[in-house]
């Protein structure tokens, strides 16, 4: 089986056999980052993801995952989008503003029962940064050198921001939970996702 980096390669020399290969292989998790946080008309962020991610092929050298230089593209044109929907200036920190300060409302049909709405509530009043990163630690299963190169952050950073965001995530259940009952599924259904982390 070819990797990642030889179907890259093939992929810029003009083998669309190998762009179809190597965008099946990365398609559901990069939709599933955009739909997370926009709802289901991304299609063309996908796109845009995987064009850039030809148009800059010399700019992944294998020094760590395709899948984190792949998702460092898409982070990047995520904030792009944002910026150019909301008319936000460049020098705003959008890491900082959660999904629902900026305005963005993603689907809702992806939530499944009373826990995952809690939780999906909870992601939406996240800072942007701390949200990405809970998601691709934990559903990508990225580790965290690879979550410093997706998010352009020295890796000690990582597990500090990753710590700062479960407890802001935690908080965020207790506050967007309507009862003790509600609390108490929403934070076993995060403890449930973050265990073994």
């Amino acid at each position: 089986m070819a990797t990642d980096l030889e179907l890259l390669v093939a992929w810029k020399d003009g083998d669309r056999n190998a762009a179809d290969e190597l965008i099946a292989r990365y398609f559901d998790p990069v939709c599933r980052f955009f739909r997370s946080k926009l709802g289901d008309d991304v299609d063309d962020l996908i796109q845009r993801t995987f064009l850039d991610c030809l148009a800059s092929h010399e700019r992944f050298r294998g020094e760590g995952s395709f899948r984190s230089y792949l998702f460092s593209i898409a982070h990047h044109r995520l904030y792009d989008h944002l910026r150019k929907a909301q008319r936000r200036p460049a020098h705003e920190d959008l890491g900082a503003m959660s999904i629902r300060d900026l305005g963005t409302t993603p689907s809702r049909a992806a939530a499944r029962g009373e826990e995952s709405e809690i939780l999906r509530e909870a992601l939406d009043a996240l800072p942007l940064d701390h949200r990405i990163a809970l998601e691709l630690a934990y559903w990508e299963d990225m580790s965290g050198p690879e979550i410093a190169i997706a998010l352009g952050i020295p890796a000690n950073t990582v597990r500090s921001r990753l710590s700062r965001a479960r407890s802001a995530l935690r908080e965020a259940i207790e506050a967007v939970a309507r009862d003790d009952a509600s609390r108490s599924a929403g934070l076993a259904h995060f403890d449930r996702i973050t265990r073994g982390r």
